[in-house]
């Protein structure tokens, strides 16, 4: 007796999809193309989807039966309307710096007028995966990260994965995820001819080039020494630490090896108020014996003696701008790259 062939066809993909318990709201977006984000707006009715998209959404749910959980739904709705801003951080930096608490001040604000509504988070480097799950899991319509770090890499990699996303940060070579950000090198460059233009030379740099960033800031201040005929010196370049508890003592020491300096363009404002105090422990003055540059203009910088002349990144532009990129990308729409301009405010602590 011979075996009975099967004679049955093969179930095509869209079949055995139909067949499953359950189709996942994951499974129409990788067939679509599109974020898991998109199909939830999509079938909420949401204005922020365009048509074709919209219809391409819902033939596709009606050819695999999908249907809506209605309490899951309900959750997605409420993530159109909110915006998760994440503080991608290592663990040597802080979400109390003053600099990252007036982005997100700037941000709220944006947001707020726009009728929307922020979920903040702060991730270290090992745990930046949580990133993609507030979008993929509802909480958020849209990320905008802030702090690139050590996640070059790891963000060129998320730009793979189509959910609505948006960088502040160093435009790095590579990129494949969209960033808006001041230009740090020009700012770099401002600070140290100032301080050359005060007649400085001997100019020391305070800051971690780790950190894409504060990189491109050191790069300008090697452009500047290299117009004025001087050539950087590696014992007046300090990686200091980010977080305030640490820098102080960590100045403090360099100060007593590095020799005299006459200049000092610190890659924050925290950094260069923490320099004038140790410069005072050690008996110099600010500005007669140094004259110090700081980054960020944050609020601070203006009120303590001396007040501290600073590079000024345009954070309400920059808020806007990074609110405009996601609310694009929400929408499908293409993204682009932003190079912010930076300037130089002058105080009493370089003149």
């Amino acid at each position: 007796m011979t075996a009975e062939k099967d004679t049955k066809p093969t179930p095509s993909p869209s079949s055995a999809l139909r067949k499953r318990a359950r189709v996942q709201m994951a499974d129409i977006a990788r067939m679509a193309g599109v974020s898991t984000a998109t199909i939830s707006r999509a079938m909420s009715g949401s204005d922020l989807v365009n048509e074709q998209t919209r219809h391409r959404v819902m033939e596709l749910a009606a050819k695999l039966n999908y249907r809506v959980d209605a309490a899951a739904a309900g959750l997605r709705k409420g993530a159109v309307n909110t915006v998760g801003v994440v503080l991608l951080l290592d663990q040597g930096q802080a979400a109390t710096d003053p600099f990252m608490m007036n982005m997100v001040g700037h941000l709220a604000d944006e947001l707020s007028q726009r009728g929307l509504d922020m979920l903040l988070a702060r991730f270290d480097l090992n745990k930046r995966e949580q990133l993609a799950d507030m979008v993929e899991t509802g909480r958020a319509g849209g990320v905008i990260v802030i702090g690139q770090a050590e996640s070059h890499d790891y963000l060129n990699e998320l730009a793979l994965r189509q959910f609505p996303k948006v960088v502040w940060g160093a435009h790095m070579p590579g990129a494949r995820y969209t960033v808006i950000g001041s230009d740090n090198a020009l700012g770099g460059y401002l600070a140290t001819r100032h301080l050359l233009q005060r007649g400085c030379r001997r100019i020391a740099f305070l800051g971690n080039e780790d950190h894409p960033e504060v990189a491109l800031r050191a790069q300008g201040y090697r452009q500047a020494l290299h117009e004025f005929g001087l050539a950087p010196s590696p014992e007046l370049q300090l990686p200091v630490a980010f977080t305030a508890g640490e820098n102080r003592p960590q100045m403090a020491a360099w100060l007593k090896t590095v020799g005299s300096i006459d200049g000092a363009f610190a890659f924050s404002d925290a950094v260069a108020m923490g320099l004038v105090a140790v410069l005072a422990d050690a008996g110099m003055s600010v500005p007669k014996d140094v004259k110090v540059v700081g980054y960020d203009d944050v609020v601070a910088s203006e009120f303590v003696h001396p007040s501290i002349t600073s590079v000024r990144q345009p954070l309400a532009l920059a808020a806007r701008e990074l609110v405009d990129s996601l609310l694009a990308a929400m929408q499908g729409k293409a993204q682009r790259s932003v190079l912010l301009p930076t300037t130089l405010v002058e105080r009493e602590s370089s003149q």
